[in-house]
């Protein structure tokens, strides 16, 4: 079991979040249990369903509805859970140029999800703001 520390001064997790686009498509869905074949890569129990995102494929295959295409940024800088700032900050990088961003920390790592047809520009933007402007 990992007890390693994760970083917490926000000006060097901002410079060192290195954002990483990983492959596919991804999507928020929903179900009472997670349906067989479906590999989440988050999922968040809720009173109403479980929330699963997983790849668009998986959703198609098991029949899953979503309405949100995404592409997931991951920021490589390992970031404490209790550290301040760093999702506000990208998410506000991010607003300014008009981008929705949902965040799924992870005990090493924030994880992005953005719209999949601005992946691109949101990649671009994070980059800019790790280096400063």
């Amino acid at each position: 079991m990992s007890t390693a520390t994760g970083e917490r001064d926000l000006t060097r997790l901002i410079s060192g979040m290195r954002p990483e686009l990983r492959e596919g498509e991804y999507v928020f869905t929903h179900a009472p249990e997670v349906p067989p074949g479906v590999r989440p890569v988050a999922t968040v129990a809720e009173d109403e369903a479980i929330t699963i995102v997983c790849t668009r494929a998986d959703a198609d295959a098991a029949g899953l509805s979503y309405d949100y295409v995404a592409a997931w940024i991951e920021l490589k800088v390992h970031s404490a859970l209790e550290a301040v700032g760093l999702t506000a900050a990208v998410a506000g990088a991010l607003g300014e140029e008009g981008l929705s961003c949902n965040v799924v920390a992870g005990f090493f790592h924030d994880h992005l999800f953005v719209p999949y047809d601005e992946r691109e520009r949101a990649v671009s933007t994070l980059e800019g703001l790790s280096a400063g402007g």
